[in-house]
């Protein structure tokens, strides 16, 4: 698994105070919204703001391109290296 990955899912875990889920759980293609993990509107926000601190990446208001950045932990991933200018 990729190191980012296993950092975003434990950081998920924590911020949105998901004591009952394992970070190791989480499968990296799983959907984080409503089908897969059952995230909601709420822990999207909770979830950005700790995306922001801890990466310092900008987050535009809530689009179609955003919503599909916070598909799954490896599109989260995915965004958080174009927003720092790391390649894969």
């Amino acid at each position: 698994m990729d190191e980012l990955e296993a950092e975003l899912k434990q950081l998920i875990v924590e911020a949105l105070e998901l004591e009952d889920l394992e970070p190791d759980a989480i499968a990296s293609d799983e959907p984080l919204f409503v089908d897969g993990l059952g995230l909601d509107s709420i822990d999207a926000m909770q979830l950005g703001v700790v995306l922001r601190k801890r990466y310092g990446i900008q987050i535009d208001s809530v689009t179609e391109n955003v919503r599909s950045h916070f598909a799954n932990v490896r599109s989260l991933a995915q965004f958080i290296r174009t927003q720092q200018g790391i390649r894969q």
